[in-house]
Formats: C-alpha cells, structure tokens, sequence
C-alpha cells in the first residue's frame, strides 16, 4: 500500500489541447479515490499519468516516497484493470490468474498459492479450469480484478471498469468492490462517469471538468456543497435546479427573470449584501421542493405542472416557473393534473447560491471542499 501525490502534474498534446490542467492530488494510503467528471473531462487522462501510460508534461508524480515521474509503468508497482477485461481467451481462468505472475518468474508451488487466495476472494474458486467465453460479464470482471490481485500492488487503479455490464451486475459489482477494497485495504483509484459509482464506491470524490480539478471532498460533501456551477449541476439526478436572474430588493429580497421572481428568505441578505442589480443563481435539489411548507421561514412558489413521471417509490413533476422548467422529487400520492397549478415549497437551509458570472458558490467554504 502507498500513498500517492500529485504536485502540479500537467500534460499537453503535440496539438496543443491540454488534457490535465495542473492537478495537484493527494491520495491517502489505503484510500479508495473516484475520479469523476463528464467524457473528456481528463479523468483517464489522469489515470493514465499516474500509471504511465502518458507522459507528464510537467509536474511530479509520488507513490509512497519515490517519485515515480518517469519510470515505466513495471516499475511503479501499480496493477490497471481497464473497461474490457484484457483476458487471453485461450487461457483457463487460473492461467490468466497466474500468467503475470509467470512471466516475472515466480515459482510454481507459489503462482498456484496466490491464484488460489485470489480466486477465494473474488469467489472463483469453482470456476478455475473455464474459458473466459464460459464466463458471465460479471465473472469475466472479476477475473480481471484477480488478475490484478495476485500482484499486490501497491496502488490499484481502476478505468471505467463496470461499464459493459447491465445495470444489475453494475450493483453487484460495486459491492464486490467495495468489499474487496474494505479486505485489502489497499489504495484504490478509480475512474467513472456514473455518479452512483462515484458517490458509493469514494471515500472522496474528485470532480473534473475540462482537464481541471474542479472540487475534492467527500461524495455527501460535494453533493451538498458544490463549490460551482458546473459541480452543482454535474452532481444528481435530476440535477440541481438552477434559477437564474437578477438580484432585487424590492418589497422583499428576490431574484428576477422573464417574468418570473423567486423570493428569498431574508437569511440570504447578509450573504447576497454585494450582489444587489447583479446577477445571482439559486440551486435547489429536487428532493428539496415540498408539496407543504415544513416550516415558517419556508420560500413558497406557484407554477404550473408541465410532466409527470413515475418511478415507483416517487415521481418527478416537471413544473414551469416563469421562463425556467424545474423538477421536484415528491411522492407518487394525489399527483396534479397535468397543465394543472402548484405550490411548492423549499427549506431556506437548502438553497444555494451562486455568483452569475463566475460560477463560484457564494458560501463559507469549510476546509477540504475546493480543489488541492
């Protein structure tokens, strides 16, 4: 296991785009990190520094004590599972098990001791003398987790690699994973675009965006506490509702645009005192709006229910509030009608706010929420 630092780590292609923008990264001994962003972000990119699989163009790259900046990716004791298995289809599970062991001369008698704790772990133990085109998707992955195993790295680093599975194995794998990390205890690194993955498999997430760090903290920390615009809405599904428009105080504190003014409690005041004539964003969560006002201090809104969609245990109701279509995540019990009137309401503790023309949340950031 090793702690792994990145300290202004950049790498620029020969054509100029820039796919990581000075990260700095520290990732603790025994940590299971996420990486996550939309596609392009920089997240693999990453990934594949840390490996080596790309060269920095600047910037130093630590695991544990040694700078690893320019090694080969052999010699910086890491082990890569990728989105496709990578299994040799020739090979029974066992053999691609024990195959890289093989090639770097370890003996027989130790080989077979280290496939078999693997395939113990991993639960393939009845599946050892199959081919790979034996195997579900499901085991297939686990092989190639096992693969990676019986190397005891110090790092695991992991791109994409649920990603061909259904949604039912997707689950059953985060679980196996999870697991497997709480049994090793092993630094773990892994890339995803799906934010389930990101916020049930991280210890911390990090949060891309265009070869820039964006955000690193814990997942609830993020989703709570985004410190921009793009994390706000990034982060949730449905997203953030993000209302934007210009800062008034007339007969009250508000937000205004195209025709539509969303009040604010009178606690935004001192937060918003600079921003009067400005532009400002107010982002709410889904989960967020009411059917019933919780409490006095309470903002309140009418709109106009415009879809309704039903998922069993809930529903989204898209609603139109003045220029803007937002979402509320209520229960599926006396719905409106469709074209129908509403009132909604939303705490004034879940509101967040924005500035328009920077992006940045207008809020105390506690220690550990920004990018570093």
């Amino acid at each position: 296991m090793a702690a792994v630092a990145l300290k202004g780590v950049r790498k620029v292609y020969n054509n100029g785009h820039v796919g990581v923008d000075r990260a700095d990264l520290t990732i603790g001994d025994g940590e299971f990190m996420v990486l996550v962003g939309p596609s392009g972000c920089g997240k693999s990119t990453l990934l594949r520094l840390i490996a080596g699989l790309e060269e920095a163009t600047e910037g130093a790259i630590f695991i544990g004590d040694r700078d690893v900046t320019t090694l080969e990716p052999r010699d910086r004791d890491i082990a890569m599972v990728f989105q496709s298995y990578a299994l040799y289809p020739h090979m029974t599970v066992e053999e691609n098990l024990g195959f890289g062991l093989k090639l770097r001369g370890v003996a027989p008698a130790e080989i077979a001791r280290q496939v078999s704790e693997a395939a113990r772990v991993l639960d393939l133990t009845t599946m050892l003398d199959r081919l790979p085109k034996q195997l579900s998707g499901g085991q297939r992955q686990r092989v190639a987790l096992g693969r990676a195993l019986v190397r005891k790295p110090q790092v695991f680093l992991l791109d994409e690699p649920l990603s061909n599975l259904d949604a039912k194995l997707r689950g059953s794998m985060r679980a196996e994973i999870a697991r497997l990390h709480r049994q090793l205890n092993t630094t773990m690194i892994y890339v995803t675009h799906d934010q389930i993955e990101a916020m049930t498999l991280g210890q911390r997430v990090v949060v891309m965006d265009k070869g820039v760090i964006q955000q690193i903290d814990t997942p609830m920390n993020v989703y709570a506490h985004p410190v921009n615009l793009f994390v706000a809405g990034f982060l949730g599904n449905p997203p953030m509702n993000l209302f934007r428009g210009k800062l008034r105080a007339r007969e009250g504190l508000s937000i205004v645009s195209e025709g539509a003014s969303l009040p604010l409690p009178q606690s935004a005041e001192g937060l918003l005192a600079s921003y009067r004539d400005r532009e400002v964003v107010a982002g709410i969560r889904p989960e967020d709006f009411y059917r019933e006002r919780t409490a006095p201090t309470d903002i309140a809104i009418d709109a106009t229910v415009e879809l309704l969609e039903s998922v069993g245990s809930e529903s989204f109701m898209h609603f139109r509030y003045g220029g803007e279509v937002l979402i509320a995540r209520i229960k599926p019990v006396n719905l409106p009608a469709i074209g129908a009137p509403v009132r909604l309401h939303a705490p004034e503790g879940k509101i967040l706010y924005f500035d328009g023309a920077t992006g940045r949340a207008l809020a105390p950031s506690p220690a550990g929420r920004g990018p570093g």
